[in-house]
């Protein structure tokens, strides 16, 4: 058969559009929901529980992309559960910024909010295919992690505000893209997958923008 006589995928009415924009950014609010009641949960746990729930939800995030074309409720089931066990995972952390410095939890989490929905609107109206800039900012992201690790065996002069500020500016780009992703999306079957990226977006600015305003009062 050539390619000629395959067929073509009809592009998704505007109903469908905002169908799959409700149901990811609905998927992302129960996720975000699960986050919380998992970082509740795990307010007293120590550090090493919060590793294995790292661990746990990054199998939850593989088991997503093996499911997602196969069964909608199982990928569902894992998105959530990715959300919980990575609130148990970051448990610890939430929970020594709340007891040292509370205010500095809410003001990373309403410049979140502010942020998440100015890049997120960018990425969804911009017309210019993001798609490059992805793969770049996907090799910065690699860069970073690395520049962590880094920091942890060699004192670098303002190593965290230098990680964070640049995080910040690699996932407003991956932010922007992910929306992009959204809008452009033709399966309603990704949502699952979609919601997980922006969650992990919404997860990472957050904990960068607590870095950086609990370290200015320092």
């Amino acid at each position: 058969m050539s390619s000629d006589s395959i067929p073509l995928r009809p592009p998704m009415t505007r109903d469908a559009a905002g169908t799959l924009l409700g149901q990811t950014m609905g998927l992302v609010a129960v996720t975000a929901a699960l986050f919380a009641v998992g970082a509740y949960l795990g307010r007293t746990a120590s550090s090493q529980w919060g590793w294995l729930g790292f661990i746990a939800a990054f199998g939850c995030l593989i088991g997503m992309n093996f499911a997602a074309q196969r069964s909608q409720g199982l990928t569902v089931t894992l998105l959530f559960g990715f959300g919980l066990l990575m609130g148990l995972a970051v448990a610890p952390t939430l929970s020594y910024y709340a007891s040292a410095d509370p205010q500095a939890v809410w003001q990373a989490g309403a410049a979140t909010a502010l942020f998440i929905a100015g890049f997120g609107a960018a990425g969804y109206a911009t017309r210019r295919d993001l798609s490059a800039l992805a793969r770049i900012l996907f090799w910065a992201l690699i860069g970073l992690i690395l520049f962590g690790i880094i920091t942890i065996f060699v004192l670098i002069p303002n190593a965290a505000l230098i990680y964070a500020v640049l995080g910040l500016v690699i996932f407003a780009g991956l932010t922007a893209f992910d929306f992009q992703r959204l809008r452009r999306s033709q399966d309603i079957r990704t949502a699952p997958l979609l919601a997980a990226s922006i969650f992990l977006d919404i997860l990472n600015v957050f904990l960068l923008l607590l870095s950086l305003f609990s370290g200015s009062r320092d």
